[in-house]
């Protein structure tokens, strides 16, 4: 079997868990497939472009600081002006940036989304990352994942349809090279191509994900069904104020959004979650989202969250819902 270069060491990982677990070597046997269905060119007419433009990044001198522990995922290494011009120019092919900050070669990335912000307020309830195999499911780009490498994980999978996230997420794997150890890796997959009951992982991330499923108690089991017993599951979502059986079941569009289905309360969902096979459930954040973390930036140009709201009350959306509020739960799965 030929490997592309960009695929080997995902492959490689793999093979070394299939020792230790027996579905990490039956889910390393449909990799293949999954890689060229989650690639496939004529599925995605601007992927050319993107693979293009990760390709054509120039070679980097081996002597780099890499910071993934850090607010901004940072690769510092001397460029000369015209190789610099170069990297910034291919990485904003790879437009629009929704995940970071991350600070590459000197050239600020300065993404939609302020996540190390969210990262601040969820690290304090993890448990320890330090030697764990965790899995960030729908994951962009892959901020958070370098953020959990940078906590200590032992091995780290995101996974996201996305083939932009993936080359996004592949273009700042080129910069960090060889720092990371090969801890961390993306799969173009959704959790729905996941092996059932995989029962592999120690900590799970699912943040931005459940309010796009339409049936969200299947993606916790999904979910659950990820984690050994014991593992830890992270689970951030759009919540909405209320009592136990609150729950907003938006139209056709919420906040311009038209994949939007369930947004319970926080209550709720902390029942889904125990109705699910969780224990120790505990909500250890919640907040309404800023117009300071979500916001159209130079590498982000296309409408954000100051343009979903209503003009007259931002505490409302353009449809006349609540505006965002996202809440983090921390749950173990039960044994």
């Amino acid at each position: 079997m030929s490997v592309p270069d960009h695929q080997r060491a995902l492959y490689r990982a793999f093979l070394e868990q299939s020792f230790q677990h027996e579905a990490m070597g039956k889910w390393l046997a449909r990799l293949p497939e999954q890689f060229a269905q989650g690639l496939d060119r004529k599925r995605h007419g601007d992927l050319p472009g993107w693979e293009k433009a990760v390709a054509k990044l120039p070679a980097l001198p081996d002597r780099r600081c890499v910071r993934l522990d850090a607010d901004s995922v940072t690769v510092d290494v001397e460029l000369d002006d015209s190789r610099s011009r170069q990297c910034e120019n291919l990485l904003k092919a790879l437009m629009p940036w929704r995940k970071g900050p991350y600070r590459l070669a000197g050239i600020a990335i300065d993404t939609e989304w302020r996540s190390d912000w969210k990262w601040q307020r969820v690290a304090p309830h993890l448990a320890p990352l330090k030697g764990r195999r965790v899995l960030d499911v729908g994951g962009g780009n892959g901020y958070h994942a370098w953020r959990m490498s940078g906590a200590g994980a032992e091995f780290v999978l995101v996974i996201d349809p996305s083939p932009r996230f993936y080359w996004q997420f592949q273009a700042v794997k080129h910069f960090i090279g060889a720092a990371d150890q090969g801890r961390t890796h993306f799969l173009p997959v959704g959790i729905e191509d996941m092996p059932e009951s995989l029962g592999f992982f120690d900590t799970a991330f699912s943040m931005g994900v459940l309010y796009h499923r339409p049936s969200p108690l299947e993606h916790l089991a999904q979910l659950r069904d990820t984690l050994r017993p014991g593992g830890e599951l992270v689970l951030e979502t759009l919540v909405v104020a209320g009592d136990d059986t609150t729950v907003l079941l938006p139209g056709d569009r919420y906040a311009a959004m038209p994949n939007v289905y369930f947004l319970p309360s926080s209550a709720a969902l902390k029942g889904w979650l125990e109705r699910s096979g969780f224990c120790d459930v505990k909500v250890v954040d919640e907040a309404i989202t800023s117009l300071d973390e979500q916001r159209a930036t130079e590498w982000m140009t296309f409408q954000s969250l100051a343009d979903f709201l209503d003009p007259a009350d931002p505490n409302l959306t353009r449809e006349g819902y609540p505006a965002p509020r996202r809440a983090v739960l921390v749950a173990t799965r039960a044994g």
